[in-house]
């Protein structure tokens, strides 16, 4: 099981910017498909984004698509979410998670993924 550490959360204004990373340990991680998720008080945990375990194809939740970029450092073993034009529904804890190794396509179905972050706080206020 791959430990996963999510960092670069915090407050910002509307319309900003943050980078997230997910630092991951384990030797099986670049076989692994990494995801984005993130919770907002009150709703679901929903899927944001994923890149396959080479990285060659990227998934997005329509409500980001063209604001959020995902992206894999495997010799870092990070993986980044950087997000631009931030809106107040963007709001919520972030997680990063990864598939087991050797499962490397991309889903937005979080029950498919074994390994969790414990989260990152994104707030986005005036």
């Amino acid at each position: 099981q791959l430990r996963l550490v999510e960092s670069g959360g915090g407050l910002v204004q509307p319309g900003g910017s943050l980078r997230l990373a997910c630092a991951t340990s384990g030797s099986t991680w670049a076989s692994s498909a990494i995801g984005w998720f993130r919770q907002a008080p009150g709703k679901e945990r929903e899927g944001i984004a994923c890149i396959t375990s080479g990285g060659s194809s990227r998934g997005y939740l329509d409500s980001v698509k063209g604001r959020f970029s995902i992206s894999r450092d495997n010799a870092k073993r990070t993986v980044y979410l950087q997000m631009t034009n931030l809106t107040l529904e963007d709001t919520a804890v972030y997680y990063c998670a990864a598939r087991r190794p050797g499962f490397g396509t991309c889903t937005n179905t979080g029950t498919l993924f074994g390994s969790w972050g414990r989260g990152t706080q994104v707030t986005v206020s005036s």
